[in-house]
């Protein structure tokens, strides 16, 4: 790496001073430019063999020299990132190479030395405390969460399945945690050094949306999205979280936080009948209740897929907006100097470059600007202002009657956008130099140049310098705003296959000495004329034109600030819309004479009359006495707007599980009105005062149903009721299809669904009979079919209870005629078969496989054990012959179990479970073995029973 002097710029020059040489530094790879900051901060000497691996180089002369830190910690150590501490620029990070090692090298004096630490995890992503130096939030790539209280030193787990990016610290005394947890998307708070399970705090019940926790100054923001609808919260300063209040047929798509500065939110929300624009909201300073400012924002999508809005906050200018609006399929832009009550197209310069008469009059024809933030940290903005240089604005654009991006120049207002110039043809790269003393213009980098412009006088008039011998594409400038220096670093590349170039100047030379107070001039805010501006007459100081000096970070820039009598334009308030005139009237769904639902009798709160003066605007006098919100005594009121409500809004739980109940009052007198909440399964509470309810009442349901629960407020003044009807569900564990083997074709058949542990109230039964796509529904766990067709049918149940649904089927064998005997066995024969669930169906199908392909067994659970022998016709005998050999193999299978004397199942000693079912079918090999074991002591149905039975029905049970 060669080293030269730096460049030195003087004024009013067309070239470097002859004495002087650029300074070039050849960087070894072209990294990405999200790793700059870290990237120059590495150095390697390929080109003199010096350094054999990469390293880390410092410079405390912005860059003149460079030196390689020779410290031994970091020796073969592979690099991948730096972090600064923000609140202690003297405390550096830096992480190894995780494919290499995992270890963190640690600096507390400016990177002069390190010491480093080994850790066990590979870090992802650091989140710095906003206040205190040393605590640290690290993520891992596992989805971890770590907190370090002494700079990364040592490393305890908070929590695990964080979602990346969806986690923050806060408080100044001890270190908060709080997270977003993956899968349930749950919003987790704890102190993060004691982060175990009982010390976690759980605000919401139910899962948050993805992604949408937003951390923004004083603001938390995130979404919950139940029955497809959206509801967004709020968290100021940290305190519980409220809903936001959206106007009510606002019917949001989306919604996106903007900017969170001045204590004031300003929101994007898509509306119902938005496609691909955004409307811009504003809200009151805790972020709860928000107006519509200006519909139908242009917007678009970055590279990484994130929302681009059309908006722009003017620094310096306090309450000056500026937008992209879609108006009849055209975007125009406007701005506005009341933070969004009134917008106004921008005028269009009179002459352009050359010193032409430009053509363009309001409304057909207006300035319109590009007003996208760069994604990369080191190239500037398509719009720029700054907070030291109050008026001033630089921006890329065209003139016509809507926006361009393909014909565009540079346009800049020395007046707060009340009039414009031109300063370039073509697209330029600008930054504010020396506080917004200065500037200096580049052109873009798909075009190598070898000069810059510097403009002294808000781009008046701008002199060119030359800064390289070769020309280069500049890719950024690194620069640093909050200190007082006059060195800028350029970086970029001779050509795409070059390696980068930094190119150091100092410009320090344009400014010969500190401004005094006679280099400055006053200037007076205005709006179209219009001197008072947010409530204020404000006066400026400006640097005279042409006048060289610095100005420095100190230099006062409001010299006074009187204010103006209130006007309607200072006011505005949720529920209310502006009419034409400037007044503000009650839109059609807001109700102005109910009051503030905290109101209690004895006290007062502050009822608006439509007028809530604009936050940050300071008017005084005149309208604001008239138009303030009127202090106004408590009444006592009916209670109205009685919500009941789980905490989680389902309307379903398990038996044994705490249910939350919300009860909230929109409108009455809290204080003086009583509650009575009836849970529906004969236990209720009572609360004389509705105001000590808390954040919910909790209730154990002990059985299964569905229960009526209702909420019944009141006091001296009247009443409300509240009611909904909870299932509480008992989960089913195992089904049982109990139906008969065989049906007559004609006849109902009765078919029964039976659950465990018991059947639930609030199950639903789906039942499909032989190809049947589409289910009979039903409420009980009995069903009454007839079956039209000779066969075999299968019949599936299903039973959903809660969360779970299980399914059972059997398949019945459909004839004209059939004819039964029951079979009652052994008193043990179910306590000996315990481990096999479907032991039944395998003994009834070796008895089938045994005697006959005609003859079906169906054995009956309970004990004593029943069966069940269904005898079935051959196909090819007519019916008189078929009921003749029925009556012959009824015969002769009741004349075989009445000598069978031998149990079942042997009750000394006998293997159990799938043990006994396997003696049991090895017992079946002939068919005298299967008579002799098989059917000992069964008790046959006497031949007097069965010739009195009916064909194709049972004969009835008898006693074991």
């Amino acid at each position: 790496m060669s080293l030269a002097n730096s460049t030195s710029l003087t004024p009013n020059s067309t070239s470097l001073t002859p004495n002087s040489t650029s300074l070039t530094t050849t960087l070894p790879h072209r990294p990405n430019l999200s790793l700059l900051s870290a990237a120059l901060s590495f150095c390697s000497d390929s080109h003199l063999n010096l350094i054999q691996c990469v390293g880390v180089c410092r410079s405390v002369d912005y860059g003149a020299t460079y030196m390689k830190i020779n410290d031994r910690v970091i020796t073969r150590t592979m690099l991948s990132y730096m972090y600064l501490c923000p609140t202690n620029k003297r405390k550096v990070l830096i992480l190894s190479d995780p494919d290499v090692e995992s270890s963190l090298l640690i600096s507390s004096d400016e990177g002069a030395t390190f010491q480093k630490f080994s850790i066990n995890f590979y870090i992802m992503s650091l989140l710095f405390h906003p206040t205190q130096e040393n605590w640290i939030l690290a993520y891992s790539d596992d989805q971890k969460l770590y907190s370090s209280i002494d700079f990364g030193r040592k490393w305890i787990l908070v929590h695990e399945r964080v979602t990346p990016g969806r986690f923050y610290c806060y408080n100044t005394h001890m270190l908060m945690c709080v997270c977003v947890c993956v899968p349930v998307m749950q919003y987790v708070t704890c102190r993060a050094q004691r982060c175990s399970e009982g010390n976690r705090q759980y605000p919401f019940t139910s899962r948050i949306d993805t992604n949408s926790l937003v951390v923004q100054d004083e603001y938390i923001f995130l979404q919950l999205t139940k029955a497809g609808r959206t509801t967004y919260f709020v968290s100021f300063q940290r305190g519980p979280f409220k809903h936001i209040q959206l106007p009510k047929y606002c019917l949001p798509k989306d919604m996106h936080i903007i900017s969170t500065d001045d204590g004031q939110v300003l929101a994007a929300v898509q509306e119902w009948n938005e496609n691909d624009t955004y409307s811009l909201y504003i809200s009151d300073a805790p972020g709860v209740y928000f107006t519509r400012s200006l519909p139908n924002m242009r917007t678009s999508r970055g590279a990484a897929g994130n929302l681009i809005v059309d908006v722009y906050k003017v620094g310096g200018v306090n309450g000056m907006l500026i937008a992209n609006k879609k108006e009849d399929n055209q975007m125009k832009t406007y701005i506005t100097y009341n933070k969004g009550q009134t917008w106004s197209l921008l005028p269009a310069p009179a002459k352009d470059t050359s010193g032409q008469d430009i053509s363009c009059s309001l409304p057909s024809c207006s300035l319109h600007l590009h007003l996208q933030m760069s994604e990369n940290p080191y190239t500037p903005d398509t719009i720029l202002t700054k907070h030291t240089a109050p008026g001033l604005i630089i921006a890329r654009g065209n003139v016509g009657p809507e926006l361009s991006f393909t014909h565009s120049g540079m346009f800049i207002s020395s007046d707060a956008g009340n009039t414009w110039r031109q300063v370039f043809e073509d697209e330029h790269s600008v930054w504010f130099l020396d506080h917004g003393g200065a500037l200096m213009a580049v052109t873009q980098a798909s075009v190598p140049t070898q000069h810059l412009w510097v403009s002294m006088d808000e781009g008046r008039h701008w002199d060119r310098f030359s800064f390289s011998s070769t020309p280069l594409f500049v890719d950024g400038v690194l620069m640093e705003p909050h200190t007082q220096n006059y060195i800028i670093t350029f970086f970029g590349h001779f050509s795409y296959l070059s390696d980068w170039q930094l190119v150091k100047i100092d410009y320090s030379a344009l400014l010969s000495r500190k401004c005094t107070e006679g280099d400055y001039q006053t200037w007076h805010l205005h709006s179209k004329g219009d001197v008072c501006v947010m409530g204020q007459r404000q006066v400026f100081m400006k640097r005279k034109p042409g006048v060289q000096c610095a100005i420095g970070p100190d230099s006062p820039r409001v010299i006074s600030a009187e204010s103006c009598i209130c006007t309607f334009y200072d006011f505005d308030d949720y529920g209310f819309e502006r009419q034409v005139s400037g007044k503000c009237v009650p839109a059609f769904w807001y109700d102005t004479h109910t009051p503030a639902h905290t109101c209690s009798q004895g006290h007062a709160y502050l009822k608006s009359i439509g007028y809530r003066r604009v936050h940050s605007n300071n008017c005084d006098e005149g309208l604001e006495e008239a138009l303030s919100p009127r202090q106004q005594q408590c009444e006592e009121t009916p209670p109205s707007g009685l919500q009941l409500q789980t905490s989680n809004t389902l309307l379903t739980a398990n038996v044994g599980t705490n249910v939350t109940f919300r009860v909230t009052l929109q409108h009455g007198d809290s204080m003086s009105t009583s509650l009575h909440l009836d849970f529906g399964d004969g236990i209720s509470l009572s609360y004389s005062n509705f105001s000590r309810l808390g954040t919910g009442i909790r209730h154990v349901y002990r059985t299964a149903g569905i229960f009526r629960v209702t909420a019944h407020a009141q006091n001296s003044q009247g009443s409300d009721f509240a009611s909904f009807y909870l299932h509480i569900t008992s989960p089913v564990e195992r089904i049982t299809l109990s139906a008969p083997l065989v049906a007559i074709k004609g006849r109902q058949t009765n078919l029964t669904a039976v659950v465990w542990p018991s059947q639930p109230v609030t199950a639903a039964f789906y039942w499909w009979f032989s190809n049947s796509t589409e289910p009979l529904i039903t409420l009980e766990g009995t069903v009454s079919h007839t079956f039209v067709q000779e066969g075999r049918h299968l019949v599936v149940v299903q039973v959903s209870a809660g969360s779970s649904v299980l399914q059972d089927s059997e398949t019945i064998t459909v004839t004209d005629f059939f004819r039964s005997l029951l079979l009652s066995f052994s008193p043990n024969l179910e306590e000996h078969n315990p481990s096999i669930t479907e032991w039944r169906q395998d003994m009834g199908r070796v008895v089938t496989a045994t005697l006959s392909q005609r003859l079906l067994v169906s054995v009956f659970p309970g004990s004593p054990t029943a069966a069940e022998l269904f005898i079935l016709p051959e196909k090819n005998y007519s019916k008189p012959r078929a009921e003749e050999q029925l009556d012959k193999v009824t015969h002769t299978h009741t004349h075989t179990h009445t000598h069978t004397l031998t149990p079942l199942v042997d009750s000394s000693a006998i293997p159990s479970g799938s043990a006994a079912l396997m003696l049991v079918s090895l017992a079946f090999v002939g068919l005298a073995v299967f008579f002799i074991y098989k059917f000992k002591r069964c008790t046959p149905v006497s031949e007097e029973q069965e010739s009195q039975a009916p064909v194709g029905t049972s004969s009835p049970k008898p006693d074991s």
